[in-house]
């Protein structure tokens, strides 16, 4: 069986680590070790996609980082309870046309027992920016 430490119910310090563990491999910019913290069936909102299972997430996030390039991304925790955390990010990255943007948003998580994400919501906003502007080296 899968497991994704740490696990629910989750207390201050564990949704720190799951939060930064998130960051981290997204970050990595490598789709199936993002995937992997998802479940096979995961369902998500994405903006105004809607996605399910992992082979989707994996597709969506190798189109996702052809496109939007020197990705960076910084997750902070908003809160939580037992199975879920709410997180605020920021991400900015460069178009290909070479125009700089910075995304806003906010996504709601729910996990299963294993600590494998089942449900992701996520609302994002991008606006452009300067390369001088860019905060997240």
């Amino acid at each position: 069986m899968e497991q994704k430490p740490p696990f629910p119910p989750f207390t201050r310090e564990t949704a720190l680590q799951k939060v930064q563990l998130a960051e981290d491999a997204w970050n990595s910019r490598d789709p199936q070790r993002v995937a992997l913290a998802y479940t096979i069936d995961t369902e998500w909102r994405n903006r105004d996609q809607f996605l399910n299972g992992r082979e989707e997430v994996v597709s969506f996030l190798t189109a996702k980082w052809e496109k939007e390039q020197h990705y960076r991304l910084k997750k902070e925790l908003w809160a939580f309870t037992d199975n879920r955390i709410s997180v605020r990010f920021e991400y900015e990255y460069q178009a290909r046309d070479g125009k700089w943007f910075r995304a806003y948003g906010n996504e709601q998580w729910e996990f299963n027992d294993q600590g494998l994400m089942q449900r992701r919501f996520a609302s994002i906003n991008d606006v452009e920016i300067t390369a001088g502007e860019r905060r997240i080296l």
